[in-house]
């Protein structure tokens, strides 16, 4: 199958692909940065328990390769009396993932905080959670752009975990994989999916650089 007929029998499968996976990123990723925010908050409280509960989240969802976790939550949760669609199950999964990293992000820009701007508010009598919502925050948010930005383009990667079920064209993967199902796409209909995710990722690199030029803390 040549790319004009690809395009003409498959174009609008492409176009509604790429349209719902970046919903699914949009999505996934606001998810992502209010789960990330409250895990790393987690991780330096005062308290042990919530450290120690913040830190056992990092080290257990990063380190699960994406396609078991989706595994885990597609079949697990229904023994659970929780049945999810499968698109929701790709995007918990992705939100997972991703905020395990996005925590592992917001703890390095809390590390370029100056020890000195803790204890000036400590001495002001400024309570935790004063600090960390007035000071530790907002600072870590600005120093975390370019990675959170990278993050970002993961998560959209990270979505092409829905082409796991071939039958379900939801995302750009998986309408490769239902057209290869019903014709013969070859390399052209991956390589039309690949400058989607290409030309997105380049879109989102672009305005997170000019976004960090704007926010970034000059030391």
């Amino acid at each position: 199958m040549g790319l004009s007929e690809l395009l003409t029998t498959y174009g609008q499968d492409y176009l509604t692909a790429l349209v719902t996976t970046w919903w699914m990123t949009a999505v996934a990723f606001a998810l992502v940065m209010v789960l990330s925010i409250a895990i790393t908050v987690m991780r330096v409280s005062p308290l042990k328990p919530l450290r120690v509960v913040g830190d056992f989240y990092v080290q257990v969802f990063r380190n699960i390769p994406g396609v078991a976790l989706l595994i885990i939550i597609v079949y697990a949760l229904p023994n659970l009396r929780l049945v999810l669609d499968y698109r929701t199950c790709v995007i918990v999964t992705v939100i997972l993932m991703g905020s395990a990293f996005g925590s592992e992000n917001f703890m390095s820009g809390i590390n370029t905080i100056g020890v000195g701007q803790i204890e000036a508010a400590r001495s002001l009598g400024l309570t935790f959670t004063q600090i960390i919502w007035k000071i530790v925050i907002p600072q870590a948010l600005r120093s975390a752009v370019l990675p959170m930005t990278n993050l970002l383009i993961a998560v959209m990667l990270s979505t092409s975990l829905g082409s796991q079920v071939p039958m379900s064209p939801d995302e750009l993967t998986g309408v490769v994989s239902f057209i290869n199902t019903r014709s013969t796409g070859g390399i052209l209909a991956f390589l039309i999916a690949a400058l989607g995710y290409v030309g997105t990722a380049a879109v989102i690199g672009l305005v997170g650089n000019r976004l960090d030029k704007k926010v970034r803390i000059l030391r």
